[in-house]
């Protein structure tokens, strides 16, 4: 287990959509081309997991890594939750895995869950509501969530617009409106010991988040898929005042590097007492990091 004095930051959204970096093409890399484009991202190919471990071992920032099993929906391959977890493995100084599973699978999701837990470390859930087509509040959800809430881990949710699908014909048949972060209300309620991220500046319900996130104390909210100084100023404000226990700092790589997303970070007007928080020590709490002794 990594510990938090050993690294500078902790990043709580970094994909791993390569873990081996050798699929064969299902459509996926020409929607990785398209996303590399809309963030300006500088590659043609998303990186291996074990070239992302490099890439954070070298800038000394811990990452919690993920795929997204978006399969039933897009087509797209899904990436074995194992493989990532042994990739992690490998890497265990500066990779915490979490894992992906379509809420669609119900009561064996849920089973793969306790599974993936138990047997193989996986530290938390990854949910893409608009690339898996569903509402987070939808009850065939449930299954899964408890098997999550009892693991004691966290689940997170990508809220918001996105840039899968941005600018290509249809979206890509993305659909939005899966990703309003008021639907994570409900799970919330109904599952009040499930620790619940809330990814990205939730445009355009940049409010309702922050609300929600106010209202229930098991939601956090990660500062990943934008560039700081595009973030709006009742995000900065609420992140330097009531929700400075629960904030993180996240990137989206590969789409957006973390030194590029620290350095304008280190420009907002975030007090002094409150940016060690979100960058490192906010996770380590949820995470339940420790020092070793």
């Amino acid at each position: 287990m990594i510990a938090p004095s050993t690294v500078r930051a902790i990043d709580i959204h970094v994909h791993a959509e390569e873990p081996c970096g050798c699929h064969a093409d299902d459509g996926y890399d020409a929607l990785q081309a398209e996303m590399a484009r809309y963030f300006h991202a500088p590659w043609t190919h998303p990186p291996t997991l074990h070239e992302t471990a490099a890439a954070y071992r070298e800038k000394n920032i811990a990452a919690v890594v993920f795929p997204v099993d978006a399969e039933r929906e897009t087509g797209y391959r899904r990436y074995p939750n194992e493989e990532v977890a042994q990739a992690a493995s490998d890497h265990a100084d500066i990779l915490i895995p979490f894992g992906s599973i379509d809420p669609a699978r119900g009561k064996a999701g849920a089973r793969a869950a306790r599974r993936l837990v138990e047997d193989f470390g996986i530290r938390g859930f990854k949910f893409h509501p608009t690339m898996q087509g569903f509402f987070p509040n939808d009850r065939a959800a449930y299954p899964l969530y408890e098997a999550i809430e009892a693991a004691g881990v966290p689940a997170l949710f990508h809220t918001g617009q996105t840039g899968v699908g941005a600018g290509m014909r249809g979206g890509n048949g993305m659909r939005l409106k899966y990703s309003n972060p008021m639907f994570l209300d409900d799970v919330a309620v109904d599952f009040p010991d499930l620790q619940i991220i809330a990814a990205h500046p939730s445009f355009p319900w940049q409010e309702e988040a922050l609300a929600m996130a106010v209202h229930k104390p098991n939601v956090w909210i990660d500062l990943s898929g934008w560039r700081p100084k595009y973030f709006p100023p009742i995000l900065i404000h609420y992140a330097n005042t009531l929700l400075q226990d629960r904030v993180l700092f996240g990137s989206d790589w590969p789409m957006i590097p973390p030194e590029g997303w620290l350095a304008e970070f280190d420009a907002l007007p975030i007090r002094d007492a409150v940016r060690p928080k979100i960058l490192k020590d906010n996770a380590a709490r949820l995470l339940g990091l420790k020092e070793t002794p």
